[in-house]
């Protein structure tokens, strides 16, 4: 089964907070956990429910980001979304983590050492 990853972001780090991010990375996960594919989507204004509508219309199974309202928080997980919050680093080494199998809420992914 593939999966989807989406990262909001600010520039090339986790945007620090879900509403305010403009751009998103969106990569598919293999079973075995190889990022399959990357590709940055653009929003045309920062907008939570638009992020929302794009985490639904993508079948995303997970969202990692920074700061997130509980109100959006609550909306994702009822429906399904696995949601990796307080989350701080370059969305690369982020996605590499995650796809490792050993990202955690809180975590803070600094740029030395391996992913």
């Amino acid at each position: 089964m593939i999966r989807k990853i989406f990262i909001p972001l600010s520039e090339e780090e986790v945007a620090p907070r879900f509403d305010l991010a403009a751009e998103v990375l969106l990569a598919e996960l293999g079973e075995d956990g190889r990022i399959l594919q990357e590709k940055v989507l653009i929003l045309p204004e920062p907008s939570s429910e638009r992020l929302c509508h794009m985490v639904m219309t993508e079948r995303a199974h997970t969202v990692i980001c920074g700061g997130i309202e509980e109100e959006v928080f609550d909306y994702l997980t009822w429906k399904g979304i696995v949601v990796i919050d307080d989350v701080i680093g370059m969305a690369s080494r982020v996605l590499r983590r995650h796809a490792a199998g050993n990202l955690k809420a809180g975590e803070i992914v600094s740029g030395a050492g391996p992913a």
